[in-house]
């Protein structure tokens, strides 16, 4: 039987969303495009959410006491970590970007 996860987003995923989302929308004037990455981000989240612990994690040069996990969307990536029976969604971030620096 599977064991069943409570989500938990951190404030710092909602500010990364909403950057990417507002560079998007305001600089590349594609709102559609942003609405779109939020229902796929928003989509892969809730179909990991059933069995968060079965990928591998992700491989940090940080020692973490909490590995964390990463769920490709399109060029982004949403990060969370599992703390007991919560999956704690921690960050979105663009792949081309410094990955390990930031987490």
């Amino acid at each position: 039987m599977n064991k069943q996860y409570k989500i938990n987003y951190l404030p710092l995923f909602y500010e990364d969303l909403a950057s990417v989302t507002n560079y998007v929308t305001k600089k590349l004037n594609n709102p559609t495009a942003a609405q779109n990455l939020i229902d796929r981000t928003e989509e892969a989240i809730m179909t990991r959410l059933s069995n968060p612990d079965i990928f591998e994690p992700y491989h940090s040069t940080r020692s973490r006491k909490h590995p964390y996990y990463r769920i490709k969307v399109n060029n982004f990536s949403v990060f969370y970590v599992l703390i007991d029976d919560v999956m704690e969604v921690r960050r979105f971030l663009y792949n081309g970007r410094d990955i390990p620096d930031l987490l």
